[in-house]
Formats: C-alpha cells, structure tokens, sequence
C-alpha cells in the first residue's frame, strides 16, 4: 500500500517532472472515506467496470470526488483511464473523440454524458515551438459542439476538460507493466509529427496542445488544485490523493499544485476556475494561489473567446452568480473577462445599473435553486446592462425610447464584449430583442399590446422590466399592469386594454381609437416610433 510522507508535503517547491522527487499517493481504503457507488452515476459506474474488465485503468477523478467528499450530487463525472482515446472508442460504441487541443472521450448515455480522459504526462518539449505553429482556439468539431450543447450542459467539468493531465506510459499500478503493451508517447493517429508538436505552448507559457500520455503518477501533478486532484479507484474503492487534498478539503482550503505563476501562465483561465470554486465552494484560495492573481490577469487577454464564454456560463449559471460577481471584483478577474461591464461597475458601484445586476443575479440563483431554467439570453442582458445604457445616455434624450436607437446601442455594446469573449448570436440577438420590447412594454397601447404575451421573448422582456422597476428604472404601476394581466381570464384581459385608452370612440368593439394606418413611403425608410 502506498503511504503519503508528511515530509514531502511541501510539493510546490519540487520538481514535478523529476519522478525521483514526487511524493507516493495515500491511499484511502473504503472503510476511511465517505463516497459510496449509491452516490455515483450508473453510467459512469458502466464505464469504469468496463474499462476495467478490458484491461485498463480507472478512476472517477476530479471535481466530482471532491463533491462527494463534500455530499453535493456531482452534475457529471469524469474519469481518468490508462487506455488512449481510440482504445476507449473501441471499448465503446456510443463513444466520440473530441478535441484536439486536449484529445478527450465522450461516452454518451442518452442526454448524460461521460467524459473519459487518459492519463497525461508532465513532459514538455525540448525546444518551445512559435505559438503560430497551432491555432488558438480549439478545432472546429469541439468549438461547434460548445456553441450547440452549451445550454444544456453548462455545469462544473473537471480539469481534464480544460487540460486533461498527462506522459509516455511505462508502467502500470506500483510500477507493474501495463496489461496492453503499446508506445504512448503521442496520441495514436499522429502520423510523422515531431514528439514535440504533442505538447505546445506560447509565449507567455500558455499550453495550446497537451497529448501527451503517461500514467496515473505523471497525471496527477497536471491537475489544477489540490481539491480536484483526487482519484476514486474502481477496483477496491478507495481513494488516492497524492497532493493533500482530502485534508484541504476538510479545511475547505484552495491551493494549486505547484508554482501558481506557472501554473496560472500555462492555463489562465484557471484564474476563473480559483474564483468559481471560492464563490461555489466557500473555499479560501491559499498564500500564492490568491495572490498571484493581481499580476497576472491580464492573461485572460490570450485565452480563445470560446472558452471564456464557457466559463462565463458556469460561473453565471450554475447557483452562484451573485457570489461570482462579487469575487471576480475583488480580485480584479471582471476586468478581463468583460472589461466594458468592469469598467461600468467601476465608475458607477452604487448606481441603480449596478444593483440590478446584482438583483437579476440573485433571482437566476435562485431559479437554479428551484430547478427552473435559465439562459445566457438574461444573463448578457444584465451584464450588458450598464454599458447599452451608457451608449444610449450619449444619443439625444428624444431618442433613448427609440426602437432603431436601442438596437445599435445593444449591438454596440455586444461588438465590444465580443471582444473578450464569444456571445453566440442566438443569445445576442435575444439580448436586442429583450432592449428592443422595453419601450411597447412601458407604453401600452390598447388591444394591441395583448399581442406581445405572444411574443417567444415576452417572458424575459417582462423579467427585465419587473426588475428595472423595483430599481426605479420604469414605471411600477406599468409592471404591475403587465403582472396583473398575465393572471386575468381573456374577457378581463380586453377590458384593461380598452381601459389603456379611455372609453371607445366609437360603438364598436377593437380597443379604443382606431388611428389611421400609414401607408409607407419607400423601403429605405426607417418606421416611427411607438
């Protein structure tokens, strides 16, 4: 059995990639932890007895042992494996590669899906190629399946998502050779490349492709945090934990594994997940891994667009938005991944803008609370929030109720934080029409506002408005019409349109004065206003 030595406890100042000066895993038998298989998925438990009845390797890893640990129910659960990609795709039918950044598989069981990642080396390349030498964003396949099933599986993957940890595979548990004997220096399929091309970073140390293969004593020290460094071994149970992690937990702590400048360089966003898990988790980030955040954000800069959307999502939707606000200000993070909104709450932290921000944030954590749903759609109308209004307070006052005006200035203010970030233009477009129905919102006009109950984006304009009222943003007793008439039958709902107008002109039914219909003078031209 392996023994963890208190003596090596200090891991951050050794050499990782010396294996000499790694220290051993404790090993945690079933009878001294609290996870139990009732607590697990089936489907991942399907996938690790498979893979171990093939012959490999494997272990639940990650965030999701350290959610046990802490008795919350895991969203997904990731495994780490002795077996390449292609070997897990031939162990499973349902299963697709991913990635080519980080080479991962997908084990899908319906709508679950089981993330399956082999274990990755700590060995970097002799010489650092050109970040040119690889495009900066993930392949099409895997930026494409984001934008696509995004909504859908937004919630807390591990870091073998973001870097699945890895190096050449030479032997197997204790030292005892593999049961399948093959070269896993680089992924398969790699044809003549350099060795090297399987591990590259850019300039500012940033790992832009890590397939490089090893073992469970290589891939551990490729983890992020100590917390989520943990291993549930499917073949006794237990559990292994080689950085201190159970302890840190306990201690509801947050520290890195190794250097946390070099750690944060390789991988900046990082700096997000340090933030996320101590909004989440209530976690206190160590000495170094907080600290070292005020120098180096500004790396958020290189990070593909895509990935931050990602994260912007988990860190938005998933229960603690009002928190990860509040933290990401604190140490600076907002200002890299959406500098317009940063610099609105900045100059305006009290303002009305800023406490609806906060106010939207709270009722979307607690719609995740109660199991509804929620959509990036209502998130980006509130982060943009400040920065549309501060567009629109530049136009004339005449025009900030202007359908045209309020669209340029929502799609203004989506071009400039699409400078940081990607925003899918499902979710951008709804963010206009959001703005764009604020004004027939406010002002009612007979029968024919009925119609806007009809309208896919009613429900989110009318979230928008109830909150801009409570901030004195509208007109409460407007809001309250709209409440009040979402709950009355359809007679009733007639009569407080008619009412809108006054009494009826004439003895005919329609909702009060009818005006003349315009006839249009030229396509060009732009409508009038409502």
């Amino acid at each position: 059995m392996r023994r963890f030595s208190p003596a090596k406890r200090n891991f951050e100042v050794l050499n990782e990639a010396d294996p000499a000066l790694r220290p051993a895993a404790r090993i945690i038998p079933r009878a001294e932890h609290s996870i139990s298989r009732s607590a697990i998925s089936p489907n991942a438990l399907r996938v690790l007895y498979r893979l171990r009845e093939a012959g490999f390797e494997a272990f639940l890893v990650g965030g999701c042992v350290r959610d046990l640990l802490l008795g919350i129910t895991p969203k997904d659960f990731d495994i780490a494996t002795s077996a390449l990609p292609e070997e897990v795709k031939r162990t499973f039918r349902n299963c697709r590669l991913i990635g080519r950044r980080f080479r991962l598989a997908h084990v899908f069981f319906g709508r679950e899906i089981v993330e399956v990642a082999t274990f990755r080396a700590m060995s970097a390349p002799d010489e650092q190629p050109l970040a040119a030498a690889v495009p900066d964003l993930d392949d099409d396949e895997a930026v494409d399946e984001l934008d696509d099933e995004l909504e859908d599986d937004i919630e807390d993957t591990d870091e073998s998502t973001v870097l699945a940890e890895a190096g050449p595979h030479q032997t197997g548990i204790h030292g005892v050779p593999p049961l399948v004997e093959r070269d896993r220096s680089r992924h398969a399929g790699a044809g003549d490349e350099d060795d090297d091309e399987d591990r590259v970073t850019d300039e500012h140390g940033r790992i832009l492709r890590d397939n490089v293969y090893g073992s469970i004593d290589d891939d551990v020290w490729r983890r992020d945090f100590t917390a989520n460094s943990l291993y549930y071994n499917i073949a006794d149970f237990s559990i292994w934990d080689y950085t201190g992690g159970v302890d840190d937990i306990a201690a509801r702590r947050l520290k890195l594994i190794g250097d946390p400048v070099t750690r944060y360089r390789e991988d900046p966003v990082r700096m997000l997940r340090a933030a996320r898990f101590e909004a989440k988790l209530g976690f206190t980030l160590d000495g170094e891994t907080g600290t070292a955040i005020a120098s180096l954000r500004e790396l958020l800069g290189s990070v593909p667009p895509a990935r931050l959307f990602d994260e912007t999502l988990k860190l938005f939707l998933t229960g603690h938005g009002a928190r990860s606000m509040e933290v990401l200000r604190k140490h600076g993070l907002l200002s890299g991944l959406l500098p317009t909104v940063a610099a609105y709450l900045d100059r305006h932290p009290d303002g009305a803008v800023a406490r609806l921000v906060m106010q939207g944030l709270v009722n979307t954590d607690q719609r995740v609370a109660q199991g509804k749903p929620v959509t990036p759609t209502f998130l980006f109308a509130l982060l943009l929030y400040g920065p549309f209004a501060e567009i629109i307070e530049k136009q004339p006052q005449e025009k900030w109720h202007d359908i045209g005006t309020i669209v340029d200035a929502v799609d203004r203010a989506a071009r400039a934080a699409q400078g940081r970030i990607t925003i899918p233009k499902r979710f951008s477009l709804g963010v206009r029409e959001m703005f764009a129905a604020q004004p027939r919102l406010e002002q009612p006009r007979g029968r024919r506002a009925l119609r806007m109950l009809e309208q896919p984006r009613f429900r989110a304009g009318f979230d928008l408005l109830l909150l801009r009222a409570d901030m004195g943003l509208a007109d409460p007793a407007i809001a309250a019409w709209w409440t009040k008439v979402q709950e009355v039958s359809q007679t009733d709902r007639d009569r407080m349109a008619d009412a809108l107008t006054g009494p009826r002109s004439t003895g005919e039914g329609g909702g009060g004065r009818r005006r003349p219909r315009r006839r249009r003078r030229g396509r060009g031209r732009a409508p009038a206003a409502s």
